[in-house]
């Protein structure tokens, strides 16, 4: 039998007097009083002991400010945004509304949109590195994605480390050698050029493991732009890039699948302006990628050019084009399979790199033979070219 109960009963049955059951119980005489009241006023209800919670709750959130976390919530996971209490807290507070992260976090829990995860490795325990300025490093990246009949695209990503600011991020049908170039000197024309360039070792990007040279990374080192390539099945060394595909890749989603290349452009370019400008990034201490990027002076290329030349010239109808090297003009087989087709040519002294300018393709890589007008397409195999992979 619970005390209060039996308190009640003694006084109830005539067995003991308020007094007696105060000292029987070892309880003051007010409450044995308070009991009494609640017995006459609830019944039996009163040996039941009621809450200790206060009436009144002066330090809790307001309902508005509750509601508008929950609207705030609603409206990031509705646009495939990401919606955690510190983006929700500087949304919140951009609204003029003050509220801490703590508080939106236990808003969202009450309200069954957080599940409480076991503790985890503190993020501070973790080193990555971060470019010190902007236009330091840029990654480079490129994702899969589709149209609404299926139709498979590629999505080519530039960013700046330092910032995470997107200074290049377009669709293309297929990914090429000669895309990365367009889309990088696009980038630079509007951004200035970074210090160095980091990507995986695709062959759109690097002809590393083909101990070649590429358009791209020739225009880099003609440019005295640092290539740096990652380690082989490490995507976590582009890891900045990568996350931003995931998080572009989830707010697509969220879309009508696009019709066609200019549809998809234009979704791509509505988020990639609330990502740099509006997003607040966690790693940039809550700040926009876009103050981030604006807030330094930027890195400017620091190695030396490396001398390669780089020129766009249109095969002619016999399948050949020219170069010029110390005064003698010199004829490169192309085949006649190409004729007027648009080449873009890099050339460092001996070391001749041609490629289609619209596909990227390779279609002469040698050294040059200077005592020959005519360089047959059998130059190719130069066995001299092993010494000379390129700079």
């Amino acid at each position: 039998m619970e005390k209060n109960q039996a308190i009640i009963l003694a006084v109830v049955t005539g067995t003991m007097s308020q007094a007696e059951a105060a000292r029987r119980f070892q309880v003051s005489r007010s409450w044995v009083s308070k009991l009494m009241a609640r017995y006459r006023a609830q019944g039996e209800a009163a040996f039941t002991p009621g809450s200790r919670a206060p009436h009144h709750h002066p330090n809790a959130m307001p309902a508005h400010t509750v509601e508008a976390i929950l609207a705030t919530r609603r409206a990031l996971v509705a646009a495939g945004h990401d919606a955690g209490p510190e983006t929700i807290t500087v949304h919140l507070a951009r609204a003029g509304i003050t509220v801490s992260r703590a508080s939106v976090w236990r808003a969202l829990t009450r309200a069954g949109l957080i599940t409480p995860a076991p503790a985890k490795r503190p993020a501070s325990s973790y080193r990555s590195f971060t470019a010190a300025l902007p236009n330091q490093l840029w990654q480079a990246d490129f994702t899969h994605w589709s149209l609404a009949d299926r139709t498979g695209v590629e999505i080519l990503t530039f960013l700046d480390d330092h910032s995470r600011y997107i200074t290049a991020c377009a669709v293309h049908p297929v990914t090429t050698v000669a895309v990365v170039l367009a889309d990088f000197r696009a980038a630079v024309t509007t951004h200035g050029a970074p210090a160095a360039v980091l990507t995986d070792n695709g062959l759109v990007f690097t002809a590393r493991p083909r101990h070649g040279i590429n358009a791209f990374e020739a225009h880099l080192a003609a440019a005295g732009i640092t290539k740096i390539n990652g380690s082989p099945n490490h995507p976590q060394t582009q890891g900045k890039v990568e996350r931003f595909q995931q998080s572009l890749k989830k707010h697509l989603a969220t879309r009508a699948p696009a019709p066609d290349l200019p549809g998809l452009q234009a979704q791509i370019d509505a988020f990639n302006a609330y990502y740099n400008t509006v997003r607040p990034h966690r790693g940039l201490e809550r700040a926009t990628p876009d103050t981030a990027y604006r807030a330094l002076p930027k890195a400017t290329p620091t190695g030396a050019p490396t001398g390669w030349r780089i020129r766009t010239d249109r095969v002619d109808k016999i399948g050949s084009v020219t170069v010029r090297l110390h005064s003698k003009l010199h004829h490169i087989g192309i085949g006649r399979t190409y004729a007027r087709t648009r080449v873009r040519m890099f050339v460092h002294d001996r070391h001749i790199l041609i490629i289609d300018a619209t596909t990227g393709a390779v279609l002469r890589d040698f050294l040059l033979d200077p005592t020959r007008d005519y360089q047959p397409r059998s130059l190719n195999q130069d066995p001299d070219m092993k010494k000379h992979p390129g700079p």
